[in-house]
C-alpha cells in the first residue's frame, strides 16, 4: 500500500500543479518542479524514497531519447547540415568553452570545468518550442534558428553521455548517484560482464553491438512489427515498442555503454520506417509520465537550506549563467545575419539552462566527475534560470520586440512606385491576392516587413518593400491617398485591426478589404472600419468540404449544391448575429441565435439526404441554372 499512497501523491501533485502552470504560460516542466518542491521541500509529504522513484523515473529519458532519434530522419538532417552544424554547433562548442573557462577561472579541474560546460551549453526544449509554438513565433527566422540550436543540443547529449564517463576525476560519486540510463548505481558499473575482456575485444564487442542494432533495425525489426501489426491488437503492438527500448537498453547497458545512445540509434534508424508515427504514439505517453516523475523528484530533492543560506550567490549565478548564454547567441546571430527582433528572440529565447542538465548531473556524479555539493547548488541554479525564462519571454514580447521592430537595422525602403492596390502583408494570403490583381494588369504596390521574404518573392519577379505597414509614414510613402484600394492581409491580428482603423480614419475614401481569422474578426474589422473583411480559411475549407462529399459517394452536382446552401447560409448567419456581438464577447443572445442558425443548417443540409444512393447512376455532371454564380 505504500506504494499505491506514493503513487497517488505524485500524481495529485502533478494533476494540480502542471494544468495551473501551462495557464500561467510557465510550461509543464516547471510545473512539474514546483509540484515537486511543494510536496518535498515545503510540505515535507515525500522523503527519502524520492531518490529510488528517480532511478526508475530517468528511464523517461531513454525513452526520449529514443523518440528524438524518431523525428531525426536522415534526410531532413542533411537538409538542416548547415543550420545544424554552423548554427548549432557553434553554440554548443562556443557555450561550453565559455563556462569550462569560467569553471577553471573558480578552481575546479579541467575534467569537472569541461563537464559542467557542456552540461550547461543546454537549453530546455520544453519550455522553448511550447512557447515558440503558443505565440506563433516558430515560423520565424529566430524560430527557426532556436529549433535547430535545440535539435543539435538534443543529438548533442548522445556524444556528451559518451564523453563523461571518460572525464571521471575519482570524486568517488559514482556508488551514490545515478545515472541517464534509469539504473542508478549500477550505470557507474557499466560493462562488467566484460571487464575481464581484454581492451581490444571490447572494443569490438561494443562496435558489434552497435553494428546489431543498426542492421537488426533496417532488416529485421521492421518484418517482426509487421507482423505484430497484422494481429491488430494495439496493446500488443505497445507492448513490441516497450519490449524494444528495455531491450535495447539493458544491452547497451551489459557493454558498458550508456542505454540512451542505443536508443537513440534504433530510433534513428527506424526514422523512416512505416511504423514510425505508431512507435512515437505508443511511447509517448510512457515517456512523458516518467519525465514528469522525474522532473517531480528533482523538485522535491531541491536544497532549501542550501538557497535560503546563499541566495546572493545561487541567484547571482543564475543570472550569470543567463547573461553568458545571452551574450554566446547574440554573437552567434549577428554572424549569421539574424536581423531585428529575430535575434532578440533567438538570444532571449535559449538563454536558460535545459531539463536534460539535471540528467547529466545525476550521470556525471555517478561517474565521479563532478561533486555532489557542486550539482547541488547548479541544481538550484538551473531550476532558477528555467522559472525566469517566461519572464524573458514577456520581455521580449512586450518590451524588446515593439522598439526593435521600430528600429530596425534595415530601413524601410524608399517606395518609388505607385499603383491604384497598396496592400500590406504578403504571407500565404496576400501572395494569392496580389497575384490575382497583378496578373490582370493592375498595378500594386506591395508591403512587408520579413526580409527573408521580400528576397523570396524577388527571386520570382514580384517586387516587395520592405517596411512596417502599421507605420503610417510608410502608408503615406506608398501613395495610399491616391489608391482606390487597400487590401489588409497582415498574420497579426492586432496589427491587422489597427491598420484597417488607421487607413478608415486618414484615407476615408480608399476602399478596404481585409483578412480575417475568424467571424469575430470580420465584426472587429468592420467596427474598425473594413468595407469588406473574409475569414481566411473559409473558401479553402469549404472547397475541401465539397470535394469530401464527392469522395464519399455524392453526385458532384449534388455536392456543388451543398456546398453552395451552406456557404449561402453561413454568409446570412454572419449578417444575423452581427447585431448579436459586441467588442466584450458575446452573450447568451449570442449563443441563442447560434444555436437556433446551427438547427436550421442541419434541415437544410439534410434535404434530400434519402437519394444520395441514385446519384451515382446519374450523368457526370448537370450545369448550374443559367446566371447562377459557382462557388
Amino acid at each position: 500500500m505504500e506504494l499505491l499512497s506514493d503513487a497517488f501523491v505524485y500524481l495529485c501533485a502533478a494533476v494540480i500543479a502542471v494544468p495551473i502552470a501551462n495557464r500561467l504560460g510557465l510550461g509543464s516542466v516547471l510545473g512539474y518542479l514546483i509540484a515537486g518542491v511543494v510536496i518535498g521541500p515545503i510540505l515535507g509529504i515525500v522523503g527519502s524514497e524520492t531518490t529510488e522513484v528517480q532511478h526508475f523515473a530517468e528511464f523517461g529519458v531513454v525513452m526520449m531519447l529514443f523518440l528524438v532519434g524518431l523525428e531525426l530522419q536522415p534526410a531532413m538532417l542533411w537538409k538542416m547540415r548547415q543550420q545544424l552544424v554552423g548554427l548549432g554547433g557553434l553554440q554548443v562548442v562556443g557555450t561550453t568553452s565559455v563556462f569550462a573557462g569560467a569553471g577553471l577561472v573558480f578552481g575546479l579541474s579541467w575534467q569537472s570545468a569541461i563537464a559542467l560546460g557542456m552540461i550547461l551549453a543546454l537549453s530546455s526544449t520544453a519550455i522553448v518550442l511550447q512557447t515558440l509554438n503558443e505565440k506563433g513565433w516558430l515560423k520565424t527566422q529566430g524560430g527557426q534558428s532556436s529549433f535547430s540550436v535545440l535539435l543539435t543540443q538534443d543529438i548533442a547529449v548522445i556524444p556528451m553521455l559518451a564523453v563523461l564517463p571518460l572525464l571521471a576525476t575519482g570524486h568517488g560519486g559514482g556508488h551514490e548517484g545515478t545515472g541517464a540510463d534509469g539504473h542508478g548505481e549500477t550505470a557507474a558499473h557499466g560493462g562488467e560482464a566484460l571487464a575481464a575482456l581484454p581492451g581490444w575485444v571490447q572494443a569490438l564487442i561494443i562496435l558489434a553491438v552497435i553494428a546489431a542494432i543498426i542492421v537488426a533495425g533496417r532488416h529485421l525489426l521492421r518484418p517482426v512489427f509487421r507482423f505484430i501489426a497484422e494481429a491488430h491488437l494495439r496493446e500488443i503492438f505497445t507492448a513490441t515498442a516497450l519490449l524494444l527500448v528495455i531491450g535495447i537498453a539493458l544491452l547497451m547497458d551489459f557493454v558498458g555503454l550508456s542505454p540512451a545512445l542505443g536508443t537513440f540509434l534504433a530510433g534513428v534508424v527506424l526514422s523512416d520506417s512505416d511504423y514510425r508515427h505508431e512507435l512515437e504514439s505508443d511511447i509517448e505517453p510512457f515517456k512523458g509520465l516518467l519525465l514528469g516523475l522525474f522532473f517531480l523528484t528533482v523538485g522535491a530533492g531541491i536544497d532549501f537550506d542550501l538557497l535560503f543560506g546563499a541566495p546572493a550567490t545561487i541567484f547571482g549565478l543564475a543570472l550569470g549563467l543567463m547573461l553568458v548564454k545571452f551574450a554566446v547567441l547574440f554573437a552567434l546571430a549577428i554572424i549569421f545575419r539574424l536581423e531585428g527582433p529575430d535575434r532578440w528572440l533567438f538570444s532571449l529565447g535559449l538563454a536558460q539552462a535545459g531539463e536534460f542538465a539535471f540528467v547529466l548531473f545525476g550521470f556525471a556524479l555517478g561517474a565521479g566527475v563532478l561533486e555532489q555539493h557542486l550539482l547541488q547548488v547548479m541544481t538550484l541554479v538551473v531550476a532558477i534560470s528555467m522559472l525566469l525564462t517566461p519572464a524573458l519571454f514577456i520581455f521580449y514580447e512586450k518590451v524588446v520586440a515593439p522598439r526593435v521592430a521600430a528600429k530596425s537595422d534595415r530601413p524601410p525602403d524608399v517606395i518609388d512606385s505607385r499603383g491604384r492596390v497598396v496592400v500590406a502583408g504578403m504571407g500565404r494570403y496576400g501572395q494569392i491576392v496580389s497575384r490575382l490583381l497583378m496578373t490582370s494588369g493592375y498595378d500594386v504596390v506591395i508591403l512587408d516587413h520579413d526580409p527573408q521574404t521580400i528576397d523570396n518573392l524577388a527571386r520570382v519577379g514580384i517586387r516587395t518593400f520592405y517596411g512596417d505597414a502599421t507605420r503610417p509614414d510608410l502608408l503615406h510613402g506608398a501613395g495610399l491617398k491616391d489608391a482606390d484600394l487597400f487590401v489588409a492581409a497582415i498574420d497579426d491580428r492586432d496589427k491587422q485591426t489597427m491598420v484597417v482603423e488607421h487607413v478608415a480614419k486618414t484615407y476615408p475614401k480608399v476602399k478596404i478589404l481585409a483578412r480575417a481569422r475568424d467571424r469575430h474578426h470580420v465584426y472587429e474589422l468592420e467596427n474598425a472600419g473594413a468595407h469588406f473583411a473574409e475569414r481566411e480559411v473559409f473558401e479553402g475549407a469549404l472547397s475541401l468540404g465539397r470535394q469530401a462529399l464527392i469522395e464519399l459517394g455524392a453526385h458532384p452536382f449534388r455536392a456543388r449544391t451543398k456546398a453552395k446552401d451552406f456557404r449561402n447560409h453561413d454568409l446570412a448567419m454572419l449578417d444575423d448575429l452581427r447585431e448579436n456581438y459586441n467588442d466584450g464577447g458575446v452573450d447568451t443572445s449570442y449563443i441563442d441565435a447560434m444555436r437556433a442558425h446551427s438547427e436550421t443548417l442541419y434541415e437544410i443540409m439534410r434535404v434530400d439526404r434519402g437519394d444520395e444512393r441514385h446519384e451515382r447512376t446519374e450523368r457526370g455532371w448537370n450545369p448550374p441554372p443559367k446566371g447562377d454564380a459557382t462557388l
